[in-house]
């Protein structure tokens, strides 16, 4: 019986008296409840129904009502497979989504590996790079001469021909390092210009 003295969902639906204990009580109410049992009863029959709940504990009992009152609803809908219909179909959707799923990482992986990025299989790499840089900066310090060929050569000048000559030794120098612990055949952890470790 409700708390508040009417019968309970299941009670009122079988024109019976509730009594206390009622095991459909907790999950039948007065006012709901006895359209939703009447799909339970329908399907399962109210003794098979107070049964199954009776041998549960009583944790368990509200989920089980639950999903007895939902396999019902299904099987009125769908007299034939019932609730495995839906089942198959969430199995479907699974399944489609795990392969939708393999295929953005294929791509990804397709992705990262036609990235253009350095190599250990081109040990020459940064060098070359840096001697682009290298000649560029002496391609620009050309122009400049050129456009002050009445000028004398500034300061500034004589600064940056300095840090090009500095930075083609440090360039000298990474490239051996890298080249004495590749051959070694250590495995390079990271490698960029002023920064190189190594396992």
């Amino acid at each position: 019986m409700t708390g508040s003295g009417s019968p309970c969902g299941a009670c009122k639906f079988l024109r019976r008296k509730c009594i206390y204990g009622c095991v459909f009580a907790p999950y039948f109410c007065h006012d709901q409840g006895a359209s939703h049992f009447a799909a339970i009863h329908q399907v399962f029959g109210a003794s098979n129904a107070s049964k199954l709940l009776s041998k549960l504990p009583m944790e368990d009992r509200c989920e089980a009502a639950i999903t007895i009152y939902y396999e019902a609803q299904a099987r009125l809908q769908d007299p034939i497979h019932g609730c495995v219909a839906h089942i198959f179909s969430l199995q479907q959707q699974v399944v489609n989504l795990q392969a939708q799923l393999e295929i953005l990482k294929q791509q990804a992986t397709e992705s990262m590996m036609t990235t253009d990025t350095p190599s250990l299989e081109n040990p020459n790499y940064y060098r070359d790079t840096k001697l682009q840089q290298l000649q560029q900066s002496l391609d620009l310090h050309r122009h400049h001469n050129r456009h002050h060929q009445d000028r004398s050569l500034d300061t500034e000048s004589d600064s940056d021909l300095r840090n090009i000559m500095t930075s083609y030794s440090e360039l000298d120098q990474h490239l051996n390092t890298f080249n004495q612990y590749h051959n070694g055949g250590n495995d390079v952890l990271s490698a960029s210009f002023g920064y190189i470790s190594y396992s």
